[in-house]
């Protein structure tokens, strides 16, 4: 754990954010996540001093994991700290660092050293931008961007600089609302701020003078709806539509789906309860540590476009990864190229597996981890000695087929979302759904703890 604890060492010369001394109302605590999304959005919306005018030339899962939008100050937007994270979650289940994220210790250490090295990333990531020329053109036959750039180093310096501050100003953001300002984290708030602008511009996009309508509604004022079933060029239309409801009515359908097990308190006979599994067990997870992956995969193929030779056996195999495991965009885009599509569905759904197997030994739902807190909290399951190693195999039979099933439910709902052209992607509709559902759990639980003051004495809350 050397290089975790020096990372962590690294973060007390880093500004953060205390909690409040008191814990703040829940309108109050409303009021600053509503400020923080107030700022991610003016971020979303400046643009980088000393660059020319972007397009939003990003490729849709990078913009919509990582909430970022080219040629502003959210160019990089989450991506560090949940490349961050990811890296440390992957060494920690891998056994490469021994840390049990249960213990508030080595909870505390985790968090330290991701702020760490999210605040490093930033400052690569922006660096490797800079150097790549990626704002700027390459004087006329130069061949090394980083000295052939046409761009001034001072203006480099400061879109470095730029970049960098405004990933700190995020980490802090997400900070706040965690410690306790405000609700939830700013990870989960910009992804599902970034899916439902998406949406909406897949919905009513309109760009004034020009002859295409991007988004379905403008569309449909003045085009036959016979003819917005299918769009080329990934553009919105009714099949995404119909695709993008159904999907938000199964994934709101299979939340409220729960799979029970019977248990019985040691300490006072005769209470029965029920132990509600979620048949989704994994949730989104699966596809949000996929989307990642890929988006990195994507970002580092941007970040080396001018750096590294796509002719070279390195360039070849990082392009085609990238282009195989990115989702299509519709159904003609998926008809165009269906080697692509069929290896894209597939290699998804297995690494959705992985994935979610993985997560559950990672975050402690493996039945092992189950049984003994199930003791520990002095439930049994009826029938059955109180001994873990038995409970443990009672629980294998419900948790590794949940476990199995809600990877592959995932898996398959991101991929045929994408397949068909769902508006916000397979991956944004996954994640907006599970984090609006989180909201509204988190939400709820307060409003209860401030109707009923007893209540938060019973929880400890004071």
């Amino acid at each position: 754990m050397g290089i975790v604890a020096a990372l962590a060492k690294m973060a007390n010369y880093i500004p953060t954010i205390s909690k409040p001394v008191q814990k703040p109302s829940l309108y109050r605590r409303l009021a600053w996540t509503g400020i923080v999304l107030v700022i991610y959005l003016i971020m979303a919306n400046t643009p980088l001093f000393g660059i020319a005018k972007q397009g939003q030339t990003q490729i849709d899962l990078q913009r919509i994991i990582f909430a970022s939008k080219a040629g502003t100050l959210m160019e990089l937007g989450i991506g560090p700290i949940v490349t961050a994270g990811l890296i440390l979650q992957v060494l920690i289940g891998a056994k490469i660092i021994d840390m049990d994220l249960t213990d508030p210790d080595d909870k505390r250490t985790f968090t330290a050293a991701q702020k760490t090295l999210a605040v490093l990333f930033g400052i690569f990531e922006a660096s490797m931008y800079v150097l790549g020329c990626r704002y700027w053109t390459l004087a006329p036959g130069a061949g090394n961007p980083i000295t052939g750039c046409t761009a001034s180093w001072l203006d480099r310096t400061l879109v470095i600089i730029e970049l960098s501050l405004a990933t700190f100003i995020v980490i802090l953001m997400d900070e706040m609302l965690q410690k306790g300002w405000g609700i939830g984290s700013a990870i989960s708030l910009f992804i599902l701020a970034g899916v439902a602008e998406t949406m909406m511009w897949s919905l009513l996009g309109f760009v004034p003078g020009t002859a295409n309508y991007y988004g379905f509604i403008p569309a449909l004022l003045k085009t036959p709806v016979m003819d917005l079933i299918v769009r080329p060029r990934g553009f919105p239309d009714l099949t995404g539509l119909i695709f993008t409801l159904g999907i938000i009515l199964l994934l709101v359908y299979t939340q409220s789906t729960r799979v029970e097990i019977p248990i019985t308190s040691q300490r006072m006979r005769g209470i029965r309860s029920k132990i509600p599994l979620q048949f989704m067990y994994v949730t989104n997870i699966p596809v949000l540590l996929l989307g990642i992956t890929v988006a990195d995969l994507q970002l580092l193929g941007n970040l080396s476009a001018n750096l590294l030779n796509p002719n070279s056996i390195w360039g070849k195999i990082l392009g085609d990864t990238v282009y195989y495991l990115s989702p299509p965009r519709g159904v003609l885009m998926s008809l165009a190229d269906p080697v692509k599509t069929v290896v894209f569905a597939v290699s998804w759904t297995v690494i959705s597996i992985l994935f979610g197997f993985m997560w559950v030994e990672i975050a402690g739902l493996n039945p092992s981890q189950q049984a003994e807190n199930l003791v520990k909290s002095g439930m049994e399951i009826p029938g059955m000695r109180r001994n873990p190693k038995i409970i443990e195999r009672v629980l294998a039979k419900y948790i590794y087929p949940l476990t199995l099933l809600s990877s592959i439910l995932v898996g398959i709902i991101a991929v045929t979302a994408d397949i068909f052209g769902a508006y916000g992607s397979g991956t944004g509709i996954l994640l907006a759904v599970g984090i609006i559902y989180q909201y509204y759990t988190m939400i709820s639980y307060e409003r209860a703890l401030e109707t009923y003051p007893l209540l938060r004495r019973i929880l400890g809350e004071e």
